[in-house]
């Protein structure tokens, strides 16, 4: 790490608990996302980091219904497919 002001965040992959990645940042910084993983209630560093990135890129909850060309299902395609 660099100066004496930086904190690592070890930020795990929930998928590989084995393995991980350090990004540095600064004590302000890692305070700063503790208050926001309190007020967001987050369950670790990476879901908030996740949060804000969502947000600043504007990401939706869901992309339910995201395809700009696809059609509103009829009917007869409703019907079609509750049988499954």
């Amino acid at each position: 790490m660099g100066g004496t002001d930086a904190t690592s965040l070890i930020i795990y992959d929930p998928w590989t608990i084995a393995m991980s990645t350090t990004v540095e940042v600064k004590r302000n910084t890692a305070k700063v996302l503790e208050e926001l993983k309190k007020k967001y209630g987050t369950r670790s560093m990476d879901e908030t980091l996740r949060r804000l990135i969502d947000k600043a890129e504007n990401i939706p909850d869901t992309m339910f219904g995201a395809h700009p060309k696809m059609k509103p299902f009829s009917p007869s395609d409703e019907a079609e497919f509750h049988d499954l």
